[in-house]
């Protein structure tokens, strides 16, 4: 009690101080013989003064306002640059991340005659790498697109009228699994070749688009992509993951094709079929937008043919002009 009976008088004393004078408490007795009557010191009154501002010093930035830094602010040792770097480029990588993220999501609204799915293709040749979860999103954004369910509904009917594999038969269930394994080849070895390879060998799996120079360049351009990939770091190189994915996908659709087809001789030529194929996809995505283009380009000059006849035809066979009828009134003499 003694002790926060001086808590509370300190404060007093502290404010009670002016120029020289000092209020020395003394405590010598208990507490309880202090009296109410016991008379303490006036505190002081502000006194209100005209301040001019003009005079006042300029104020010197106080500690607490400075900007804080790291490290020790006594002895003046310099803060640490890696943790003044390390927001920047957290921010930097994340900015790209994010950039990549809306480019993928462009990609998704590419269509080939507005049925093809492209999403693993992109014009941009400058296109911000993909991390590894990107590259999962991308093939099972591939993947669940109505596009591979009806390819694979083609081609089961295409196996069906050609009695592909006769040891499935033929009618509802012959169809079924001929549909199931054509879907199963593509989302095994897409699964494997644009996803978990290209993010173990660090390689882009979409396909880069030339668009420009000759016909033969571009051509060749398409049919290379099969074998030949851009890296994650930039540079390009041998298409690993595209034909690995292919092999292993081959391999694991033996558990589930007929037990003639199970051999290793079968396997690698499926695989390799399977990357052939891929080249004819990148020679109709490389070339689609000049069909387009060529399409549209005669579009508009039939539909400005159609216009000139119709004016043509107006203009030498005007219409008759309509006489007013004669209003009722006095017939003239």
């Amino acid at each position: 009690m003694i002790f926060c009976g001086v808590l509370s008088l300190a404060p007093i004393a502290v404010y009670a101080q002016e120029d020289t004078a000092v209020f020395n408490v003394q405590i010598s007795a208990p507490i309880s013989t202090l009296s109410s009557t016991d008379s303490l010191p006036d505190a002081p009154q502000a006194q209100h003064e005209e301040i001019d501002l003009a005079q006042l010093p300029a104020q010197q930035p106080s500690l607490a306002s400075a900007p804080a830094q790291s490290g020790n602010v006594q002895t003046g040792t310099p803060a640490s640059s890696s943790s003044q770097t390390a927001a920047p480029q957290s921010d930097a990588e994340k900015s790209a991340h994010e950039k990549a993220e809306e480019q993928l999501k462009e990609q998704e609204h590419q269509r080939v005659a507005g049925v093809m799915a492209t999403f693993n293709t992109t014009s941009n040749r400058d296109a911000l790498p993909l991390s590894s979860g990107q590259k999962f999103q991308l093939f099972f954004r591939s993947e669940i697109d109505p596009w591979p369910f009806l390819l694979a509904s083609v081609v089961s009917g295409i196996g069906q009228a050609d009695d592909s594999y006769p040891e499935w038969g033929q009618g509802t269930q012959g169809y079924a699994k001929r549909f199931g394994a054509a879907y199963s080849d593509a989302f095994i070895g897409n699964f494997f070749g644009n996803a978990v390879l290209t993010s173990m060998l660090h390689e882009d799996p979409r396909y880069f688009q030339k668009g420009t120079g000759t016909k033969t360049s571009r051509f060749l351009w398409a049919a290379s992509s099969t074998v030949w990939c851009k890296r994650d770091k930039g540079g390009w190189g041998p298409n690993y993951a595209n034909v690995g994915g292919n092999l292993i996908g081959s391999a694991i659709a033996r558990a589930y094709y007929p037990e003639s087809e199970r051999t290793v001789s079968d396997t690698i030529t499926d695989g390799l079929t399977v990357s052939a194929e891929g080249v004819i996809g990148s020679e109709v995505i490389e070339f689609w937008p000049d069909i387009a283009r060529h399409y549209k380009r005669k579009h508009a000059e039939k539909l400005a043919r159609q216009a000139a006849q119709r004016d043509a035809q107006s203009t030498a066979h005007p219409a008759p002009q309509s006489v007013p009828a004669a209003k009722p009134g006095n017939p003239q003499q």
